[in-house]
């Protein structure tokens, strides 16, 4: 397939890179270009906590596509290289890197300028503009490096935000031997990952490692010799006030995309403030896309647009305007199913569809079970939590979470059945495979589903 001409990516993260990489798969002859504000091209950012802790030895380790890669792809890339300007109507590209100007010519343009850190209005959190000495936020290679080398042995760090990523870091500090605090400003952790009713055992688990402050605020820090050195935190229901001291500060309370170029050239921002995107990953703006952090999409269950922010859901974005900006017909399905995991402290969580609360419109019938990995009987067996939301209507899974053994593993099981518009009643007849020393005889996925089905067969009567 050929006849496209120039095609043009604005970020070589995991959306743009993979967008250059499946352009070039359809067609072997368009002239493709990425231009890249960071200094290193492909790597995995979700990889970032576990180089911190010491499990990856190297950050270079991260990089998965060098740019050695691209340019023995014919892919052309520009490292360290800034888009200032879109001209539309001419189709080009105004990038500079240091006082050298580029200028490039696009048919096609695929936008993956990714988000940035949310930072919180913390009182004297920055001096000049930036974050005072010894407070970091973490999205790139050179913030976890700046991270990795203000760890000290014994001292005191401080994070802000208990979600998947405030968490990682809690270990990954934790093992790196300093004393952790962690800051939530909601009555729970996990809010977007998990329903508070699932976060019991992980909290219990938590406390005996970290100190862990959910439903308060950090309102202003202290620092001393122009260096982080206290966090004032407010209890949000009483509204008493207390220090931490802290030699560290990370700030981990989410990420805002990265809209001003598409912006620019009238690319629809949604309420989430992301781009809006369709399932081929066009904006409202003919012939340019949009992958990865900066967009938002909808979401398979609610049918509401939400803002992307997965690396995965970045990568099949993607592939989707990769293969359509070079003239293919490649469709996402309508909605993504928001498939999450991670691992802190040695607890598995995952989870697949919205948490509980943001089913409002829905009838939601839901179950808990508390498995096992192993049948009673065989030593060794590990603990697995359980719940499944259901529609109380039409029996339809709508939503999964696990805490422990294999969870990722058994949500991926419900992210095919909710794909797939499973019914309860079903799914419940899965059958598992059985083997004392791996599996029970029947898995805590299934055994779920039945708690949910007497409870639908209870409302019916």
């Amino acid at each position: 397939m050929s006849g496209i001409g120039k095609i043009v990516i604005i970020g070589c993260g995991a959306g743009g890179g993979t967008a250059a990489q499946f352009a070039r798969k359809t067609d072997r002859q368009a002239e493709i270009t990425i231009f890249e504000k960071e200094k290193y091209s492909q790597y995995s950012k979700c990889g970032l906590p576990y180089t911190i802790s010491g499990k990856i030895p190297k950050f270079s380790d991260l990089i998965e596509f060098s740019e050695d890669w691209f340019k023995k792809n014919h892919i052309d890339i520009f490292l360290e290289t800034i888009v200032d300007k879109i001209d539309l109507k001419s189709k080009i590209i105004i990038a500079r890197r240091g006082m050298k100007n580029h200028e490039k010519k696009f048919d096609r343009l695929i936008i993956a300028t990714g988000a940035t850190p949310s930072i919180p209005p913390i009182q004297n959190l920055k001096k000049n503009g930036d974050l005072i000495k010894g407070v970091h936020a973490l999205r790139t290679i050179d913030d976890g490096e700046r991270i990795s080398l203000s760890i000290k042995k014994g001292k005191r760090a401080t994070i802000i935000g208990a979600g998947l990523i405030g968490l990682e870091m809690a270990d990954s500090l934790h093992q790196r031997g300093m004393e952790v605090t962690v800051v939530e400003a909601l009555p729970s952790i996990l809010a977007n990952t998990i329903d508070n009713d699932m976060c019991e055992s992980i909290l219990k688990e938590l406390n005996k490692k970290i100190n862990l402050f959910t439903n308060h605020t950090a309102t202003r820090v202290e620092e001393h010799d122009g260096k982080i050195k206290k966090v004032f935190i407010k209890d949000n229901e009483t509204g008493k006030e207390k220090q931490v001291d802290a030699d560290l500060l990370i700030i981990a309370a989410g990420i805002k995309p990265n809209v001003q170029l598409a912006k620019s050239i009238g690319c629809t921002i949604g309420k989430t403030g992301g781009i809006v995107v369709n399932e081929k990953s066009e904006t409202s703006v003919k012939n340019v896309y949009a992958v990865g952090d900066c967009t938002e999409y909808m979401d398979f269950v609610t049918k509401k647009y939400v803002r992307m922010g997965l690396g995965s859901i970045a990568v099949r974005q993607g592939i989707a305007a990769g293969i359509n900006a070079a003239g293919g017909n490649y469709k996402l399905p309508m909605g993504f199913l928001l498939t999450r995991t991670s691992e802190f402290f040695g607890i598995e969580v995952a989870a697949v569809g919205p948490v509980e609360d943001s089913c409002q419109n829905i009838p939601i019938v839901h179950g808990k079970f508390k498995g096992s990995s192993l049948p009673d009987y065989f030593p060794g067996g590990k603990s697995v939590d359980m719940k499944v939301g259901v529609h109380e209507k039409t029996g339809k899974i709508i939503y999964a979470q696990a805490v422990g053994s294999n969870a990722a593993q058994r949500i991926n099981v419900f992210a095919c059945a909710i794909l797939n518009e499973a019914n309860v009643e079903d799914f419940k007849k899965l059958e598992t495979a059985y083997a004392p020393p791996i599996a029970p005889t029947l898995d805590a996925l299934t055994l779920v589903c039945d708690v949910v089905s007497l409870k639908l067969a209870r409302k019916k009567r």
